[in-house]
């Protein structure tokens, strides 16, 4: 169900994006000729009106063509008054501006939604989430790439925690703490499961974790991190909701694409940044760091689908990444736009559009670039869930 939801969930952000701009472009009076699916090769269309609809070969993607934003098009005498480039600065933004607009108003929906239904995650007086001990999800393999305990031993998501070793756990940090130093070892741990309580014999696994003293993560003389090795059981607990009301779920649905935002902006710069790094270990098949800057494809989205509440939240996510993206003054993207129509509007004069062609072949480029070490990654190399 998740997988349907996470396709269905993309195809409707970029036809919600582009119809953004189609709507407010016709809105005004301006001239749009096509409004296509995706890109390259025409699979089917049909004209309605002075607009062509359709759908093309690669799905990655849509456009509307409104003639007059290529600053280069030939435009006939009669629909020059009609076109993009001839609108006032207002229009011009509202157009440009409206596909942007469209992600963080679908990414406030599927919030409002989530909060409704399943409620708000709780946090505690440093942010973190609260954990319960039910067991949310459960990890397939080990970090070493063996079957998980708790698989072997036949936990399913749902089970509550209970007992280890006869003596009940009161929260998952007392479970965590209980497991540390049992690696290896046969355990005994109690759970529920529709009700029924029940117990089962676990061999813990084993796992690297940093040692932190007092709260700080323990380094060697030459500044290496120290670890240790911890029993691993292979599994993550739900957390604590709390029903914010109907009222309340704006203002969570507001801190939630705030927070979105946040790591938005931050992903992209490490992105950037991080982008020779990313070809490197791409090329070389080298893992170090690529989980951190790794862009993840339509692919890679899909396979990450799962519950229907997770599937929901990270199409929120990806529709606020989106939005943030669209939205950097670099020519062509959305917000590339919107800087040359601000540019028009306080110089007076329209700038030299060819000048900021090399801009818009490097920003291309990346952007293409990224798309497909996405879906290279996706394919060989895909995310551990």
């Amino acid at each position: 169900m998740g997988t349907a939801v996470m396709v269905v969930g993309i195809v409707a952000m970029i036809v919600v994006h582009e119809g953004a701009h189609f709507l407010a472009a016709k809105g005004f009076g301006m001239k749009a000729t096509e409004a296509f699916f995706g890109f390259g090769p025409r699979i089917w269309s049909t004209t309605r009106g002075e607009t062509e609809y359709g759908i093309k070969a690669v799905p990655l993607g849509g456009y509307v063509r409104i003639i007059g934003m290529n600053p280069f098009e030939e435009v006939p005498p009669e629909d020059e008054g009609r076109t993009y480039r001839n609108s006032v600065f207002w229009k011009k933004s509202v157009v440009v501006l409206a596909g942007v607009f469209s992600h963080f108003v679908m990414a406030a929906l599927l919030l409002i939604t989530i909060f409704l239904v399943w409620g708000e995650v709780a946090t505690d007086e440093a942010g973190d989430p609260i954990p319960t001990l039910t067991l949310a999800t459960i990890a397939p393999t080990t970090p070493s790439g063996d079957e998980a305990p708790s698989v072997i031993a036949g936990f399913q998501a749902g089970d509550v925690l209970e007992s280890y070793e006869g003596v009940p756990v009161t929260s998952w940090f007392d479970f965590v703490d209980r497991i540390g130093p049992d690696g290896g070892k046969t355990v005994l741990i109690g759970y529920t499961r529709d009700g029924t309580s029940a117990e089962a014999p676990t061999t813990l696994a084993f796992r690297e974790r940093a040692v932190v003293v007092d709260g700080e993560v323990v380094t060697d003389a030459a500044g290496n991190v120290v670890y240790e090795e911890v029993g691993y059981f292979g599994a993550a607990p739900a957390v604590e909701r709390v029903k914010p009301g109907v009222v309340g779920v704006v203002g969570a649905a507001y801190r939630g694409i705030a927070d979105a935002a946040v790591q938005s902006v931050y992903g992209l710069w490490r992105m950037v940044i991080g982008f020779p790094e990313l070809m490197l270990s791409v090329f070389s098949g080298g893992e170090e760091g690529i989980e951190e800057i790794r862009p993840i494809s339509p692919i890679g989205l899909v396979r990450l689908a799962g519950p229907m509440e997770s599937t929901l939240t990270l199409l929120a996510l990806v529709n606020v990444f989106v939005g943030i993206l669209n939205f950097i003054p670099l020519y062509p993207l959305d917000g590339g736009h919107f800087a040359v129509a601000l540019y028009e509007k306080i110089r007076g004069r329209v700038p030299d559009i060819r000048k900021l062609m090399p801009v818009a072949a490097v920003v291309v480029v990346f952007l293409i670039t990224v798309g497909l070490m996405g879906v290279y990654l996706d394919i060989f190399r895909p995310l551990q869930l």
